[in-house]
């Protein structure tokens, strides 16, 4: 993990990019954790796993996801990633759209009292 890793209860994420048109992040989610419930209003994402067994959320779907494999995240689609695994679960987001500020994130449910 490199110094700039901005942390969370659920894990944390590095920036690889950050680009007027697209954002990129490393994610890793420890085991048993898992992200909000969230939407976003200005971007979507796509997520690809790099490694671990992911179980995502979108809308009134669940799915699960293992290494290669990926997800699409509509803008203002209901998501989340959980760690259904006993090892870190790390994936690349990218997102796209006008606007990738922390402050786009709608929580609609979050075990970690963010709300």
């Amino acid at each position: 993990m490199c110094k700039e890793a901005d942390r969370r209860p659920w894990g944390y994420y590095e920036v690889l990019a950050d680009e007027p048109d697209h954002k990129v992040k490393r994610i890793t989610v420890y085991p048993g954790e898992r992200l909000s419930l969230q939407r976003h209003r200005r971007r979507a994402e796509h997520w690809f796993i790099l490694r671990g067994e992911a179980l995502v959320t979108l809308g009134e779907n669940e799915v699960s996801l293992k290494k290669g494999e990926s997800a699409n995240i509509p803008q203002g689609t209901a998501h989340r990633i959980a760690n259904a695994g006993t090892e870190p679960l790390a994936f690349i987001e990218v997102q796209t759209g006008d606007y990738f500020g922390e402050d786009d994130i709608e929580r609609i449910e979050d075990d970690y009292g963010r709300i």
